[in-house]
């Protein structure tokens, strides 16, 4: 976009991106402020272009979530149960194991893992469980738990400290850790959403205990709530300054709330518009200038707003799946899964060059076995 073309308050900031300066908080909330939604798109593009050229990215995975069975209560959650609820579970590591041996043959590199906080599962389950999946295929990506199931398995199952734990699920194969229950950092926020969760300070200390150890990770933000633009920036900011600390985030997945399955007093939230979505995207991939891949979560906005991300910042579109549960169990109507086809179609049609990539974000050269099936583009 011209510069003269740009509403009057985005020039000074189009002066920073182009030069590849850091913005300030101050600078995100302009953005956030902006209606102009082209003019944002175009600043995210140059940051994206700069980082990632025309490339956008995919990934063959699976997902399993092992139990839902979870001894807190988050006011958003529709996934968590108590084990006497009807609609609990609890997989075996046989049956786990069997899932991911079918899900080998379709060429999948990764195995992306997490459940509820789970009150009588011993630490030996978890060990034996990441041990059996990686003798199935020592190059299998384990990415399993969230920080605050770190904290759980440290303080109460194997009663050790966050870094001990970590070194022993790493050494039974845990590759890297996930990104989810960061939601927003700000405590009133979460004493509103999920009362109870670890803090700020201690999702963040899981991660950079895990970085410090030479292991990476995910983050992840969920917008769109009860949370103002300013609490956004907050939680972006203190993700720049530990990725700034430890280098150790590979990519950063901002998803918008479902209200759909939550408690009553979160249900008559209205969730995201498209166009908070793509605005939310664009803020994110020019502030976050040291985290060098945003994903667009399919799951969450539906395939065709994905695409429409790779225009407002976005450099990935995930990866096939397989099998989702929680946002689907909050009220996503996207499909469980997508093929590579459907995949690499989205991202062509959106004049971006697809690559299947690895659980760090490299390219890789495909493994995939394309399906003769391909389903239709999924909707919003």
């Amino acid at each position: 976009m011209i510069p003269a073309l740009l509403p009057r308050e985005l020039r000074p900031i189009h002066e920073k991106v182009s030069a590849g300066t850091r913005l300030s908080e101050a600078e995100a909330l302009t953005l956030f402020a902006s209606r102009d939604l082209n003019a944002l798109g175009a600043l995210a593009d140059i940051t994206r272009a700069r980082l990632n050229g025309d490339t956008a990215t995919y990934l063959l995975n699976r997902y399993i979530n092992y139990s839902n069975i979870c001894i807190l209560s988050c006011q958003f959650c529709a996934f968590a149960a108590r084990k006497r609820d009807p609609h609990a579970w609890e997989k075996s590591i046989p049956e786990i194991v069997a899932t991911v041996r079918g899900a080998l043959g379709d060429g999948i590199t990764e195995i992306h893992m997490v459940g509820g906080l789970h009150p009588t599962l011993p630490g030996e389950w978890y060990l034996d469980l990441l041990r059996e999946l990686k003798a199935l295929d020592p190059a299998l990506h384990l990415k399993a738990f969230t920080a605050i199931e770190i904290r759980h398995l440290a303080k109460r199952i194997f009663k050790k400290t966050i870094a001990d734990t970590l070194a022993e699920l790493r050494d039974a194969g845990l590759g890297s850790l996930t990104g989810g229950g960061a939601e927003i950092f700000d405590p009133g926020v979460r004493d509103r959403i999920c009362r109870g969760k670890e803090t700020a300070e201690e999702w963040l200390d899981v991660h950079r205990t895990w970085h410090r150890m030479g292991g990476r990770s995910t983050c992840t933000m969920l917008f769109g709530h009860v949370e103002t633009h300013a609490q956004r920036v907050d939680h972006l900011r203190r993700l720049r300054e530990l990725q700034d600390e430890t280098g150790g985030f590979t990519g950063f997945i901002p998803y918008a709330f479902h209200p759909e399955g939550t408690t009553r007093e979160l249900r008559d939230i209205v969730r995201a518009t498209g166009f908070e979505e793509l605005r939310n995207y664009a803020v994110c991939r020019l502030f976050l200038d040291n985290i060098q891949h945003l994903t667009a979560y399919w799951v969450a906005t539906g395939l065709p707003l994905a695409q429409t991300a790779l225009a407002y910042g976005a450099d990935d579109l995930h990866g096939t799946i397989m099998e989702e549960k929680i946002f689907h169990m909050a009220g996503a109507q996207t499909p469980q899964e997508q093929t590579v086809a459907v995949l690499e179609r989205t991202i062509r049609e959106a004049g971006r060059v697809p690559r299947q990539r690895d659980s760090h974000y490299r390219v890789i050269a495909s493994t995939a076995r394309r399906r003769a099936a391909e389903p239709a583009l999924a909707t919003v």
